[in-house]
């Protein structure tokens, strides 16, 4: 028995089941999603815990440039159903053998992401403050030019 489903998400369709979503169109399809859009697959599993580990390893394998092969389209790249499917569960396959590995693999691009998000928000502060400075800078110009 398979421990989960791909299928092209339906817009306004509800799902009983844990699934999330995977983007196909434009250059970041594969990435999953927890909020459907229009150009989506849905993935539905039978636990939360198959979920998050299918999530993750979606998330790995876009990152990883693994769905940007199976890329087709010249104007709007897409990715077809069947190529997400397999790279899915060739990849889930592979991993589950050792599920302790795979665990050990989520967490680390977990806190490689969580410390990642950390620095944009200092990129984003540094950014805010430059703009910050420059304006106060200016703006006692003006004042002292008066």
């Amino acid at each position: 028995m398979s421990t989960f489903e791909l299928k092209t998400h339906q817009v306004g369709k509800a799902y009983s089941n844990p699934h999330f979503f995977i983007l196909n169109k434009g250059l970041n399809s594969g990435k999953p999603l927890l909020k459907s859009c229009a150009n989506c697959f849905v993935v539905t599993t039978t636990t939360e815990e198959v979920k998050h580990t299918l999530f993750n390893l979606s998330m790995m394998l876009q990152i990883g440039g693994f769905y940007a092969y199976h890329l087709k389209g010249s104007v709007i790249p897409f990715i077809s159903i069947d190529d997400c499917r397999n790279t899915l569960k060739n990849s889930f396959i592979s991993l589950i053998n050792n599920e302790f590995q795979l665990q050990k693999h989520i967490n680390i691009v977990s806190a490689i992401s969580k410390k990642e998000a950390e620095l944009q928000k200092v990129i984003s502060k540094m950014a805010d403050l430059k703009v910050s400075y420059i304006q106060s800078l200016f703006s006692k110009m003006q004042k002292e030019a008066i």
